[in-house]
């Protein structure tokens, strides 16, 4: 991480609400956090919204693909005006606006392109609408180096976050009992009553790679009592990743009909390679795994970007390592699934 910042007066003024929150050291790590965000589409507007009004130092936008009319669903840093536009560089007007005071730049590379030293100019790298084998690659490379690394999508109804921190210290307040004596009784009979206080104290977490949370054994007897307990949206989202792999996309809503039968199959390659019966999964799901909806980005989103806040700050519990939301259901979990 880099430096913590000194504020200055205009900065203490702009950030007044937040520095009363989680305090004046918090808020100089944010400044001089270095941030990656890679895919611009409606999830990763909602980040850096989220993460440029908190008052991070910078943040590179990565993005090499075309804006279309399906942003206007969900990506309200690019105007209609925008599509056919690069994503990133459409996305940094607006992106800058939120707040003046953070370094915003654009880059329309693809992340398949970047090399590894890339990533390492970062405090924190959030990968959006990669493919799966993009985001343990990065994964990996961010663990090597002691970056933050945080991955995440949403399809249709369904969205995720995942979180590698690596060894992550953090700093939480926590209810302590703090006996009172009544005073003018004797020492003898004054009755004890328990009020309470916050006090600090420092807590460390070890975090899993990506790679390992895909790497559960999920016949052996272990996996299986926890099978119940997993929410299905961590294998829809196994399905979906095997889809993008095979077919080089993301469902398309252009063709549904048709995305909904492989989808279906997916379903089931996915499952049998993963040891497990179909039958884990109503085929429903494929109906609602189509472009991104705004309400549930902005669900998934407000989460990461807390998340990423949390991890720059060392402020607070962070989640570790899963976040998932199902809008059918309507349930927000965290769940930490790892082989080790």
């Amino acid at each position: 991480m880099g430096e913590e910042m000194n504020i200055t007066e205009d900065e203490a003024a702009l950030y007044d609400r937040q520095i009363r929150l989680w305090g004046l050291d918090a808020q100089r790590r944010l400044r001089a956090a270095k941030v990656l965000l890679i895919g611009l589409k409606g999830l990763g507007a909602e980040i850096t919204k989220n993460i440029v009004l908190a008052g991070i130092k910078s943040i590179t936008l990565l993005d090499n693909t075309q804006s279309t009319e399906e942003d206007s669903c969900s990506q309200f840093l690019i105007s209609r005006d925008d599509v056919g536009k690069n994503r990133a560089e459409a996305s940094l007007e607006h992106t800058q606006r939120l707040n003046p005071m953070v370094e915003v730049t654009a880059d329309t590379q693809s992340v398949e392109d970047k090399a590894d030293e890339f990533f390492t100019k970062f405090d924190v790298v959030c990968a959006t609408c990669c493919k799966q084998s993009s985001l343990l690659r990065i994964n990996k490379i961010c663990s090597e180096h002691n970056i933050k690394f945080f991955g995440g999508d949403v399809f249709g109804f369904y969205g995720f976050m995942f979180s590698d921190l690596g060894e992550h210290e953090y700093a939480e307040e926590v209810p302590k009992p703090k006996p009172k004596e009544e005073e003018g009784e004797p020492a003898a009979k004054k009755a004890k009553k328990e009020e309470i206080e916050m006090v600090t104290v420092k807590k460390s977490v070890s975090f899993s790679r990506l790679q390992s949370a895909l790497d559960v054994d999920w016949s052996s007897q272990s996996a299986q009592r926890k099978l119940k307990r997993t929410p299905n949206t961590y294998f829809i989202m196994q399905v979906l990743h095997d889809f993008m792999n095979n077919n080089n996309r993301r469902p398309d809503v252009k063709q549904k009909e048709n995305d909904i039968k492989l989808l279906i199959e997916q379903k089931t390659a996915t499952l049998e390679k993963l040891k497990l019966s179909p039958s884990l999964l109503s085929d429903d799901f494929a109906s609602f795994c189509f472009a991104e909806l705004s309400p549930v980005c902005a669900i998934v989103g407000g989460v990461m970007g807390q998340e990423i806040i949390k991890a720059v700050s060392l402020k607070d519990q962070p989640h570790d390592n899963y976040f998932f939301y199902n809008g059918i259901e309507g349930s927000g979990l965290v769940d930490k699934i790892s082989a080790s």
